[in-house]
């Protein structure tokens, strides 16, 4: 009889301690990129989408609460990455925690399915999870500098909004991502691939032309992200949705196309209202049609149900025997 070995499992601290520096290290990367991306409006620096919001929602939906120092751990790193941190710094460690915590008690709360499969689970995740949660995060970063002198008072409002739906925008475009890819599955080979390559085309050689058209035509990108939405829910939707603001944002930064010869206020309002438009479509409608195909196959699945019933039951009555005895006559 062979040997059997046992192979001893790591201690839960050791791989606490390395999903921290996991998380920590995925949310400084996400803020880089985000800060690659950043513009100037009313002599602030703004970012029209912080993808470490989206990410740390996403973990903490996934993977629960033990995130929370992975999170905290990489806000740090991103404002160490400024400088020495002060007083300043350590509140917006705090509100940039304990965002995300919120809307994922909030998610919870309101049974909020990662699968995005329910027009309420995209209204929660918008309503809740971006634009309520994220309220956190912008008001305690602001407040912050405001209280230490970085920030005059009156560029409140604008960095406030800025900071708010930057935040806001990556809940919306980020978290639905990686609630996707955590869950994707190759499917099998059939004609949607052609008609997903295509649109990859179309999304890929349309979109930049017209971001970086002399002529304002942002609005031709929506029916592009309908019809990636209608035809693949949020497989399409969201991705493209993501390109799209990530190409408007490249454009904006570049003052190019549809954002050549605006101010800088008006080059974020624009660039805001546009992304905003994007995320809420994608998801939204993307949940509304994933909605309705689940609720058509469970009506198809009671109907052959339905129907195996019945011939259960028309093949019991056909061999019960009849009444005893023969002819009266």
């Amino acid at each position: 009889m062979a040997a059997v070995v046992g192979i001893r499992a790591w201690p839960r601290p050791v791989v606490l301690a390395c999903a921290t520096l996991l998380v920590a290290g995925c949310y400084y990367a996400a803020g880089r990129l985000g800060l690659s991306q950043q513009l100037i409006a009313d002599g602030s620096v703004v970012t029209p989408i912080w993808p470490p919001t989206g990410l740390a929602v996403a973990c903490l939906l996934l993977f629960g609460p033990w995130c929370v120092p992975g999170i905290a751990l990489g806000a740090l790193l991103v404002i160490l990455s400024f400088g020495t941190i002060g007083a300043e710094g350590a509140g917006i460690v705090a509100g940039n925690t304990a965002a995300p915590v919120c809307a994922w008690l909030m998610l919870r709360a309101a049974g909020f399915r990662l699968s995005l499969s329910r027009l309420r689970d995209g209204l929660a995740l918008v309503f809740l999870g971006a634009l309520t949660a994220m309220l956190i995060s912008s008001g305690t970063g602001v407040g912050m500098l405001v209280l230490s002198g970085e920030l005059p008072t009156d560029h409140l409002g604008i960095v406030w909004l800025a900071w708010w739906v930057g935040d806001a925008m990556g809940v919306v475009l980020v978290t639905p991502l990686l609630l996707l890819l955590y869950r994707a599955r190759l499917p099998p080979v059939s004609m949607r691939w052609a008609e997903a390559a295509g649109l990859t085309v179309v999304v890929c050689v349309l979109v930049p032309l017209i971001m970086y058209s002399s002529v304002s035509l942002l609005f031709l990108c929506f029916p592009i992200l309908i019809w990636a939405a209608l035809r693949f829910q949020l497989a399409g939707g969201i991705p493209c949705a993501l390109f799209m603001s990530v190409t408007a944002t490249v454009v904006a930064r570049q003052e190019a196309g549809s954002f050549d010869g605006l101010t800088d206020m008006e080059t974020m309002t624009r660039l805001h209202a546009f992304n905003g438009s994007l995320g809420l479509t994608a998801l939204l409608l993307s949940a509304v049609i994933s909605e309705q195909l689940n609720t058509r196959r469970s009506v198809e699945r009671a109907c052959v149900e339905l129907v195996e019933a019945l011939q259960h039951l028309n093949a019991g009555g056909s061999g019960t025997p009849g009444p005893p005895g023969g002819d009266a006559r």
